[in-house]
């Protein structure tokens, strides 16, 4: 699976710029690449990038959070979320998870990766749980 070069573009800019909360990326089956489906402006919140998801198809999605530390200090976290609701396709879940790995490895500066088969499992309290 190829990747588009926007992909890698959007994830620096997110990174390095915070010109984005979020980048939610698809797989283009006819083009046989990965895709800049949507992009959150820094403005938006968790929730906003949650109602993002599609509730019945796969995703990648990146997700800039922002906390603080016990001891007060901001800081921020990027994570890496695969979704694949139990309700999509079984070929496009085979299609997400074979094509994972290498699509992860293009984005270089995610510290935290989750796998989420339902909103339950991408809580904003699992987030928190995560970052610390």
């Amino acid at each position: 699976m190829a990747v588009n070069d926007e992909c890698k573009l959007k994830f620096l800019e997110l990174k390095a710029k915070r010109t984005y909360r979020f980048i939610i990326y698809k797989i283009d089956e006819k083009s046989k690449q990965v895709t800049v489906e949507n992009v959150g402006e820094p403005s938006l919140n968790y929730e906003d990038f949650t109602a993002n998801l599609p509730a019945n198809e796969c995703r990648y999605a990146v997700f800039d959070f922002d906390f603080f530390t016990e001891e007060n200090v901001p800081k921020s976290k990027i994570f890496f979320i695969a979704w694949s609701p139990d309700t999509s396709k079984v070929r496009s879940k085979m299609l997400y998870a074979s094509s994972k790995e290498r699509f992860k490895r293009e984005l270089d500066g995610i510290q935290v990766e989750l796998q989420a088969t339902d909103p339950s499992e991408i809580h904003l309290d699992v987030i928190k749980g995560r970052a610390n």
